[in-house]
């Protein structure tokens, strides 16, 4: 199935999991028409029933970044559309969705709160996590903090994600044999998403993949999310950038107004006048060659 210009691959035509997700359009790309309670649940209980055996599901979130990077690189565009599940991490995506999207994103689903709200709900259920990304000491931040948080919860691995070659095959067969039933890959943008095209199949024991960008940093404490008026008002990136301003400054400063382009100029009133125009336009042409 075709919706915008990102094709929806038969990976998420597939299972259950997938058939029941609503979907809307914003830039081109699919992104579930899910709340934070609702895409908690959707993974718990896919963790729970492993709906695709022999490969784990595969979870993402798109923001104004990964709305430009899709736009502008085609090999990124291909993996990202084998995602099971794409959530709106931004909520500029969420203002945007309710003039011009088909369905309008009920709220932002913050991987940095999902987190939490999924692990309470895996103690309930007995699911297991291991947390893959960051430097080692970020990391072990990351798992201490969340072993305070969240008492109970069955962690049973961890690593830092500066592995490469033969330590990284090594790695991905040691995850595998521990098969937890969530993995959280947080290597950020676009390397987790390379990671989950290429080791995905080698992790047929894992029940899903979501890939989680810059979490461990706010698990471990080494980060701060913005207020809740800047996240409310899609400014959140202002304080990220003011909490990492050489990394970040002149990513947002590109990604964003692409991203923004991308919405209006893919958005379903855009894509009407531009069809209209076309059919004027072919009309006006074939009536030309009409013998009066």
């Amino acid at each position: 199935m075709t919706t915008g210009s990102v094709t929806m691959p038969s990976a998420r035509a597939d299972t259950a999991f997938a058939r029941a997700v609503p979907w809307t359009t914003l830039g081109g790309m699919p992104i579930a028409a899910l709340d934070m309670t609702e895409t908690a649940e959707l993974m718990l209980s896919a963790a729970e029933s492993r709906p695709r055996p022999n490969r784990p599901l595969f979870l993402t979130s798109v923001n104004g970044e990964v709305l430009s990077r899709v736009a502008r690189d085609q090999a990124f565009a291909r993996i990202m559309a084998q995602a099971d599940l794409v959530s709106a991490d931004g909520q500029s995506l969420v203002l945007a969705s309710r003039c011009m999207g088909a369905r309008a994103l009920p709220e932002r689903v913050a991987t940095t709160d999902l987190f939490h709200i999924v692990a309470e709900g895996a103690i309930r259920r007995n699911l297991t996590f291991y947390l893959l990304g960051a430097s080692e000491a970020e990391n072990q931040r990351a798992v201490d903090n969340v072993r305070r948080l969240h008492p109970g919860l069955r962690i049973v691995g961890h690593s830092h994600g500066y592995l490469q070659g033969d330590a990284l095959a090594e790695r991905v067969r040691a995850i595998d044999a521990l098969a937890p039933d969530i993995l959280w890959l947080a290597l950020g943008v676009p390397l987790e998403q390379r990671f989950v095209q290429e080791f995905a199949p080698l992790l047929p024991h894992v029940g899903i993949i979501k890939t989680s960008g810059g979490l461990f940093n706010f698990l471990s404490g080494s980060r701060t999310r913005a207020p809740n008026w800047m996240q409310r008002w899609s400014l959140e990136w202002l304080w990220r950038i003011k909490e990492e301003p050489s990394r970040l400054f002149w990513r947002y400063a590109t990604t964003n107004p692409h991203a923004i382009f991308l919405m209006i100029a893919r958005s379903r009133a855009v894509s009407g006048i531009r069809a209209s125009l076309h059919r004027a336009i072919v009309s006006r042409i074939s009536s030309f060659g009409r013998i009066p």
